[in-house]
């Protein structure tokens, strides 16, 4: 098993996923998923479990879960409240989180000090329109956060120059129905109405690949 550690911001979506694989043929590969009290993380992280399972390999650690409440910030934003959920006619933009991968990475990268890791990876893509899964942002962050743990950390986008459709076919033989995209779970399932979903069944059309994911 290779000796590197590389530490994985895994949301369960396809992108980090798809990464957490990816990272764990040449790494062994640590998924963290923080939990900031958003309306659908209990499901999306169930399903994260289930696909971690099914991918078994030895290379990927047991989850670990940090809790990061924010609803004390995001007081009636559609992520905590479910009012005006962005549905499959709105545009990517629509989704964004405030701070998101800012606040996922300052607690995330603690642990990373704590716990001798001294990489951290995001699956963010190709023309991401969110401030904060720039480029520029995970450089900075890069640098901002080894002064503040007085420690280097990096800060890994492998999957910075591609495209969903092109990650989605990098993982097309993983269990990737395990994964969870959707912002307004139905019944534990994909509620097949969002903008997330509406992305999701996107990205498997394009590649003609086969959608095994279970919509309500």
């Amino acid at each position: 098993m290779p000796d590197e550690k590389v530490a994985v911001l895994a949301s369960g979506g396809l992108d980090s996923a798809v990464l957490v694989a990816h990272l764990a043929e040449r790494a062994q590969v640590q998924p963290i998923y923080v939990r900031f009290g958003l309306r659908w993380e209990e499901v999306e992280e169930a399903h994260l479990r289930r696909y971690l399972g099914a991918l078994g390999h030895a290379a990927v650690r047991p989850l670990v879960t940090l809790r990061e409440p924010i609803d004390d910030l995001y007081g009636a934003h559609w992520s905590v409240s479910g009012d005006g959920v962005p549905d499959a006619s709105t545009p990517d933009e629509a989704v964004f989180l405030p701070g998101r991968n800012l606040l996922l990475l300052s607690k995330a990268s603690v642990w990373c000090a704590l716990n001798g890791f001294s990489a951290i990876a995001l699956g963010v893509l190709k023309g991401n329109p969110f401030p904060d899964a720039t480029s520029a942002f995970c450089r900075g962050a890069e640098v901002a956060l080894g002064k503040a743990l007085d420690r280097p950390l990096r800060v890994l986008t492998p999957f910075g120059e591609k495209t969903k459709q092109e990650v989605l076919a990098l993982g097309r033989t993983l269990p990737l129905e395990w994964s969870f995209s959707c912002i307004a779970p139905d019944g534990g399932r994909h509620c097949g109405r969002c903008n997330k979903c509406a992305e999701r069944r996107r990205a498997f059309a394009a590649l003609e690949l086969r959608d095994g994911t279970l919509y309500a």
